[in-house]
């Protein structure tokens, strides 16, 4: 007999582009915190949060009521259309706990992407200059535009182009895989002189609009940079009148331990994207920074039918509090370190996992051949997800060779639910040593 499991996933073959990845091919049913329930009754504790989307978890009380809420009075009269009170709020709040004094104003859209193609497009505005600089190793999303500014070929560039032009990609240090011989401080010594060397040969810093940075890379597996490296290249924006713009997108709202992963580094960026965890999975992103580069678009040049939905502002609102009231930014270096203690110890059984590193609770493993040579094992990586995925434990994969298991479960997860999913994954790497 078919099950309703079976039935769905028949359907999904059938009228789902295939271009559409899943991970794992269970049905949701309901789910609470970091526990999802699927329709057959099983239970997965979530290490991912929808890649970053449930920093508050999933279905919390103040977000739910927040959103049946609104919808008691509306649903979307549309932005361009007519005000609501709860997009203002939202652009108010986000101006008030971004970095800086100065005057602030924001914008909001519905995708990460959608938010850093308007910062690219604001930033040519104001500074009437065309070229974008990225990194090595970035992601910023699946557009024409995004795509271009993203690192990884496969499988998100393959066979989509000719992608946008002027967009160039600087080196962005790797603490853990730089050459033996050097040590960190000549590794970043070493980088920095790379990164100077770009702008003379590569790309003339005044044709440059802004530079977009990921604070903590995040597709590109979770790499951390080191504090001198982002302060030389902000003050190299500073010096030649590049906006900076710092991508929060994955990083922000509490994931590393601060509101925001830049405060890590002491930076007060230009211009920041953020997404993801702004409104607990309802489509929400913004893009906030100095007034007088905000402002250079003229009415009609920015915004879209659904940005700033009602909706989803109102779970953004919920977000906010939920972050004050339940001190999530402590919640996340606590988390961190618990996530931390249980990698390393098992890091001695297993030295396939060459690196464990984190920023908060932004946490990875790197899954090597062996730790001396270093070499990215992502057979080894497919393995390790693929049967978490089957034994009740939710991971996801990331890096350029796709060997890095990042872990971003909510930041409200019980000690219970961390626990099961932290005895799942060792069993997931007993059964595939």
């Amino acid at each position: 007999m078919t099950t309703r499991t079976e039935t769905l996933q028949k359907m999904r073959e059938e009228y789902v582009a295939r271009g559409i990845s899943n991970s794992n091919l269970n049905v949701a049913d309901f789910a609470k915190n970091a526990t999802i329930t699927t329709i057959d009754g099983k239970e997965f504790i979530d290490f991912i949060g929808a890649i970053g989307v449930m920093n508050v978890g999933h279905s919390h009380p103040k977000v739910i009521s927040a959103i049946q809420e609104v919808t008691e009075k509306f649903t979307h009269p549309g932005f361009n259309v007519m005000l609501y009170e709860n997009y203002l709020e939202v652009c108010r709040r986000l101006c008030n706990i971004t970095a800086g004094n100065h005057k602030k104003k924001a914008a909001l859209f519905n995708t990460g992407a959608e938010a850093v193609e308007n910062a690219v497009k604001i930033a040519r505005k104001y500074t009437g200059r065309t070229g974008v600089i990225t990194f090595n190793r970035a992601f910023h999303g699946r557009t024409n535009l995004t795509m271009a500014m993203t690192s990884k070929v496969k499988p998100y560039k393959a066979g989509f182009g000719p992608f946008a032009a002027e967009v160039y990609q600087a080196p962005y240090p790797y603490l853990y895989q730089r050459p033996a011989h050097l040590s960190e401080e000549d590794y970043i010594d070493y980088m920095i002189e790379r990164f100077d060397e770009f702008f003379s040969a590569t790309a003339a810093p005044e044709m440059i609009a802004c530079l977009v940075m990921e604070p903590v890379q995040g597709e590109g597996g979770f790499i951390i940079p080191p504090k001198r490296f982002v302060a030389h290249v902000y003050q190299m924006c500073q010096t030649h009148g590049i906006l900076f713009v710092a991508d929060e997108i994955q990083a922000g709202f509490s994931r590393t331990g601060k509101t925001f992963a830049m405060e890590h580094f002491d930076i007060i960026p230009d211009l920041m994207t953020v997404s993801k965890s702004l409104a607990a999975g309802v489509p929400l992103s913004a893009v906030i920074g100095r007034a007088e580069i905000i402002d250079t678009p003229n009415p009609g040049e920015l915004g879209g039918t659904y940005s700033g939905s009602p909706l989803a502002c109102a779970a953004a609102l919920a977000v906010f509090d939920i972050i004050e009231e339940e001190n999530l930014n402590d919640k996340a270096e606590v988390l961190g370190k618990k996530f931390e203690i249980a990698l390393k110890k098992l890091q001695t059984t297993y030295p396939f996992i060459g690196d464990v590193r984190r920023l908060g609770a932004m946490v990875a493993i790197e899954i090597v051949k062996d730790p001396n040579s270093r070499t990215p094992d992502g057979d080894r990586t497919r393995k390790i997800t693929e049967y978490a995925n089957q034994h009740g434990l939710l991971l996801h994969s990331a890096g350029i060779h796709s060997n890095v298991i990042r872990f971003l479960a909510p930041l409200t997860i019980h000690d219970d639910e961390l626990n099961r999913g932290l005895a799942i994954l060792e069993k997931t790497l007993q059964k595939t040593a």
